[in-house]
């Protein structure tokens, strides 16, 4: 078996310990750098020249060093990196690769100038696009079969052993897709349907970063592509596309920020936001720096490059010139890397941030323009254009990170030191002043006399007056506050205050925490942040609640407190991403139906401003669904209604394919799939080659034989082989884009030649967005043990209403959760259940069996039994209520109890006696009905079903009336014909009760031979509990019962003539019951399928069962599947049917433009279809 492997020419290396000094200040022989790599921790340096076709590779670490310590060198190489990123990288133990311009990739040793082996055989035709190191070093490449048009992405991982990389994971891109970068963190970038995404190469998870309006094809990309440039850290992701720096929030879900790249004064002032707080521009900072390429210079922007040095010393800076940033700019935990003037330029990180600072605060420029005139040119990223929010950007800070946390920390301790020494200040609160050189603070609390649990609190801004030393007032503001539960503050209570810098103050008072901004360009205070809390409890809440670095989202008592706090939220986008949820979770509870429909309208409204990138708001709505269908349904009808066949894109795709079934799901537009399971299978399509090559040169016969037995072995076997095949195919087992040998040759012919015979036509499909974002997720944080009881549920689960599944939206939803894993996880319980079934029905069914081997299947169904009753319990104390609600949950427990308790009675007695008989009977009665049961999650059945109990849900109430009327004229019935006189079965007795049984059975006189009758009975009939059904109540129901069937036997031993009360009661039986009351039942019957005789009652039943897998029978880590659960989803829709559809709709007006008009014009005119609403 052959390996890749390859060999680096000694000519073409420099040795590392190389002293000559010239040698290494001439380093690419004075040619200019074209490119330069660090490793992922950045410890080496690579520069490549073009000029001189060379690759230098730099020692970093010693910074100390007046200069770099030279590595090594790596001559006669040529690589496109005019057209290519990622040419060359080079890993933190000194690994070198790079692709040359023949597509080959070249590997290399240089710690130890070894060869570098790959297990993964060549196949002929793949070439290498794309090669990065991770921070593990593993070696990631992007490879293609250019001729048959595959992308895949293999990761190796080094054996120390033998120097070999062993491909441990392997990715398939099905579609012709555009990367543009991988990261050392593992990261995936690439550009398809005109949006970037990122792939995470370990968890594989993808993210939109965001979406472009305008096309872009494959020539404009490819002159894109060198100049994209992306960052990130664990909160935000930075991109670069064209001119525009977009800033992604990874908590958010949406682009958060835009930055012109060609306006510098718009730069500037954002440079002065963020160092404005240190620990933002330590986050954001080092994230901007990199995308800083090649922009116009400006004696601001010499920050960046003064006091840098380059690597062979030939300049210095007054050298650099000044029109243009450095080129290709990097950046680790410690410097800054560069090509300028085809020189590379390092400078100290912290020694670029402490000059930015500096310039900042010293720039008469950038002194003279107050704080929120930074933020003038700054615009809120929206489509393919920018609007001013400079409004929103007060509480930037805090949705990226909590700069205040040293100042809560110790705002705390201070508290729990006054606490535990029981500190109570002397008399009314005086304001608090906090001063500054020029400006200050002053703030106090007082009650509103007038409002009982109403309170104030007063804040001033105010400047010093220096021609009288006067401090005159900028700005007032006097906040309302609320006291949850009727508290009163104290007027004893003080105001415990923190100053964090000029424009913002942190107030904590008994009621919660504060935290306020001065706008200086609005001259106005507004309220940043406010979380309740009971003061008397801070250290459980601290311990809780502010443990971890971010401010706490917000909790019910802080919308009811501080009524200006919900109104902050609602009208700030990235506010209401944040904390939307608990604020119309607020009001819904509260009942502030105005609350909610501004929540609801900012929601749709957000999202219409950009349909690719704010679809995340859509899921405040989503997420406060069971609480909207607890107390406000009309709102998910008018969601479902005004949301139906929409996309969050501007403009509708049609594409012709014939594998896209109708309402066919997925989850994202890309699709990347692990096919690491598929390795062995290339190893051995490799190895058949190498076989047939042989073959084919040395006209060997083993190559023959060896598929001879192939053709044994599978004939035989063929059904069984082809499924085989097919379920290895389709779950990545083996794949059918390379060349096909071997075992699995045949299966792959055989479909070749059948897809030939029978024509396969294209069907146009339209995408769709399921407008139910984030609403089968489950909560991220939970507990092991108490999941297994009480597990956390997700909109998904807690919501059951029929306008979500009325539309293809909830149908969607369905599809999806039974294709990836409902219809899996459901056939393993009905195996299950049918293995109990099978070991309970045989051991009491089967008559000719061995008492011990019926031992044993009573023994397995117990044991069977307890494991299926056992989910059941889970559900009883999940929640008991909705447990007994449901007629299905009670028949489960019969099901699997009566069989459990009959095996246990059966195994103890060892006797089949009559008891034993009839509960086997009745066991195998509940067994088969439940076993009928499975067939209600397929569609066929499930109608029915549906039907069924939604029917008995319906007329219940009638049926209970019906029963009382029964009981009724049982009970007159008993009176009427209870024998009044005692008797026995067993004996005769004569008494003149018509109602004795005795005188009412059948009785036979013998007839003499003068044809005269005897005087006396000469035979008599015994009389038994049947003869008058009416000695005992229980079986006077009965005989009415019988009556209402049409058996009136049990009342024809008596004469109506003689007994003109039970004719009566007959006849008024008889036309209120059987004629009345049953024609009008069964009016309702029909009444009630007419209504449920749709697919709602079926999606929605289908909906519970898949609810019940998803709590009870998945792991907890299970739920969290990206995968199972993702944010979004995105279904084709056949376009033929999607007309119909929509016609069908506007036929029963059900089709709703007061939302998305355009958008909706937009799909009736790619659809060509002519709609007005008017008529």
């Amino acid at each position: 078996m052959s390996e890749f492997s390859v060999k680096i020419d000694d000519t073409d290396v420099i040795e590392n310990d190389v002293t000559d000094k010239d040698k290494i200040e001439n380093y690419h022989n004075g040619k200019p750098i074209t490119e330069i790599e660090l490793s992922p921790k950045g410890r080496y340096l690579v520069t490549y020249s073009k000029e001189d076709q060379s690759i230098v590779g730099w020692n970093v670490e010693n910074e100390n060093e007046a200069q770099l310590e030279f590595e090594f060198s790596v001559n006669k190489v040529t690589l496109n990196v005019d057209k290519f990123n990622q040419q060359i990288c080079i890993s933190d133990d000194k690994k070198l690769a790079y692709i040359d311009n023949y597509d080959s990739l070249k590997l290399c040793d240089k710690m130890n100038d070894g060869i570098i082996e790959l297990d993964f055989h060549k196949h002929r035709g793949i070439v290498a696009l794309f090669c990065a190191f991770n921070l593990n070093d593993e070696l990631i490449l992007y490879n293609t079969d250019g001729n048959k048009g595959k992308y895949f992405i293999c990761i190796y991982s080094l054996q120390s052993k033998n120097n070999k990389y062993k491909c441990k994971r392997m990715y398939w891109l099905p579609r012709e897709n555009k990367q543009v970068s991988i990261s050392r963190s593992d990261e995936f970038y690439l550009f398809s349907n005109n949006s970037i995404y990122e792939f995470n190469l370990t968890t594989e998870k993808m993210i939109k970063i965001f979406g472009i309006d305008e096309e872009i094809n494959n020539d404009s990309f490819c002159k894109l592509r060198k100049n994209i440039r992306i960052s990130r850290n664990e909160k935000l992701i930075c991109t670069r596309f064209k001119d525009k720096i977009i800033i992604y929030s990874i908590e958010l879900g949406i682009p958060i920020v835009s930055l012109n790249i060609n306006n510098v004064n718009q730069l500037r002032m954002f440079m002065k936001y963020i160092f404005s707080y240190q620990q933002l521009s330590l986050l954001l900072f080092p994230l901007l720096l990199p995308l800083f390429n090649n922009i116009q210079s400006s004696e601001f922007w010499d920050a960046i490059i003064k006091d840098s040095k380059s690597l062979g010393h030939l300049k210095h800076y007054e050298q650099l010139p000044k029109e243009f940033l450095p080129n290709n700019i990097q950046v680790t935990s410690k410097f800054v890397f560069g090509i300028l003037d085809g020189d590379v330029w390092m400078n100290d990180l912290e020694k670029v941030m402490l000059n930015m600072d500096t310039l900042l605060k010293s720039s008469d420029e950038l002194v003279n323009n107050n704080f929120d005139e930074i933020i003038d040119n700054w615009y809120e990223y929206s489509g393919n254009h920018f609007k001013s929010k400079k409004e929103m950007y007060d509480y930037l800070i805090i949705l990226l990170l909590n700069p205040y946390k040293e100042t809560l920390d110790g705002l705390f301790k201070k508290v729990i030191r006054q606490l535990n020494n029981q500190y109570e200040p002397d008399g009314y609160s005086e304001p608090n002043d906090f001063n500054e050189q020029v400006f200050k603070w002053t703030c106090k609390l007082f009650r509103d006399e007038a409002i009982i649990n109403k309170n104030k609190i007063e804040l001033n801004f105010l400047k010093k007056n220096n021609d009288n030393d006067d401090w005159d007032c900028i700005c007032k503001k006097v906040e309302d506050i609320k006291s949850p539960q009727n508290k009163i503050l104290q007027e004893n209570h003080k105001l415990i205050i923190e100053k964090y810098n000029r424009n913002d103050i942190i107030i904590l008072t008994e009621i919660g925490l504060f935290i306020y901004h001065f706008n200086e360009n609005s001259q106005s205070i507004s309220l940043i942040y406010f979380y309740y809390m009971d003061i008397s409890h801070i250290e459980s809440t601290i311990k809780s609640t502010f443990k971890s670095t971010s401010l706490p989202l917000l909790n019910h008592n802080s919308f009811k407190v501080c009524n200006e706090w919900a109104s902050n939220i609602k009208d700030n986008k990235n506010n209401l991403l944040k904390y939307g949820v608990e604020l119309l979770s607020f009001a819904i509870k509260e009942h502030d139906s105005e609350l909610i429909d501004d929540v609801y309208k900012k929601c749709i409204n957000y999202f219409k401003e950009d349909l690719g990138n704010n679809k995340m708001c859509l899921s405040i709505i989503t997420s406060t669904m069971p609480l909207l269908n607890e107390y406000y349904p009309e709102y998910i009808s008018r969601y479902s209604s005004e949301t139906v066949m929409i996309i969050d894109s501007p403009f509708y795709s049609i594409e012709y394919d014939h594998t896209k079934l109708h309402l066919y799901s997925y989850q994202h537009h890309l699709q990347i799939i692990n096919i690491t399971q598929s390795i062995w299978w290339l190893n051995y399509c490799k190895s058949m080659e190498v076989y047939e090559a042989s073959y084919m040169k040395k006209k060997t016969k083993y190559f023959l034989i060896l598929n001879n037995i192939h053709l044994l072995i599978v004939l035989p076997l063929f059904p069984i082989y082809f499924v085989i095949c097919h379920i290895l195919l389709k779950y990545h087992f083996i794949i059918d884009w390379y060349k096909k040998y071997g075992f699995f040759n045949l299966y792959l012919n055989v479909v070749k030649k059948f897809l030939k015979i029978i024509p396969i036509s294209t069907t146009p499909t339209i995408t769709f967005m399921n407008p139910y974002i984030k609403f089968v997720n489950y909560p991220k944080d939970y507990n092991w043990f108490l999941e297994l009881f009480w597990p956390q549920s997700s909109p998904f689960v807690e919501t059951m209403n029929r306008d979500i599944y009325r539309t293809w939206n909830g149908e969607v939803l369905i599809n999806f959760k039974w294709d990836h894993y409902g219809k899996y996880y459901y056939a393993i319980i009905w195996i299950g259940f049918i293995a109990f079934l099978g070991c309970f029905t045989a051991a009491a069914t089967i008559t000719h069996i061995n008492d011990d081997i019926r031992e044993r299947l009573l023994i397995v169904s117990i044991i069977l039994g307890f494991i299926h009753l056992s989910f059941e319990v889970r559900q009883i104390i999940y929640n008991p209520i909705k447990w007994i609600c449901d007629f299905w949950n009670i028949f489960d427990v019969i099901a699997f109890v009566l069989p459990i308790y009959t095996s246990l009675y059966w195994l103890q007695t060892s006797d089949m006696n009559d008891y034993i008989i009839q509960l086997l009977s009745f066991s195998c009665l509940f067994l088969d009905i439940k076993f009928l049961l499975f067939f209600r999650a397929f569609e066929y059945f499930g109608v029915y079903f549906a039907i069924i109990i939604s029917v008995a849900k319906q007329i219940i109430s009638f049926l209970v009336v019906l029963f009382i009327i029964i009981i009724s004229f049982a009970h007159a019935f008993y009176i009427l014909l209870l024998p009044r006189s005692n008797f026995s079965f067993d004996e005769r007795t004569n008494s003149n009760d018509p109602n004795n049984p005795w005188n009412i059975v059948p009785s036979y006189n013998l007839v003499l031979e003068n044809g005269a009758i005897g005087a006396n009975p000469y035979i008599i009939q015994q009389p038994n509990g049947n003869t008058n059904m009416f000695v005992d109540f229980k079986t006077s129901l009965f005989a009415m019962y019988l009556f209402l069937t049409g058996d009136s036997s049990a009342l024809t031993n008596w004469p109506y003539i003689s007994n003109p009360s039970i004719a009566i009661l007959i006849v008024l039986f008889s036309l209120l019951i059987v004629v009345y009351l049953m024609n009008l039942f069964i009016g309702l019957l029909n009444m009630a399928i007419e209504k449920d005789n749709n697919r709602v009652s079926y999606l929605m039943q289908k909906a519970e069962i898949l609810a019940e897998i998803e709590l009870f029978y998945l792991l907890p880590y299970q739920r969290r599947y990206e995968k199972w659960f993702p944010e979004v989803i995105y279904y084709y829709a056949n376009v033929d049917k999607t007309r119909e559809k929509i016609k069908e709709m506007m036929k029963n007006d059900e089709w709703n433009t007061d939302e998305f008009t355009e958008l909706k014009q937009a799909l009736l005119e790619k659809l060509n279809i002519k709609y007005n609403p008017d008529k």
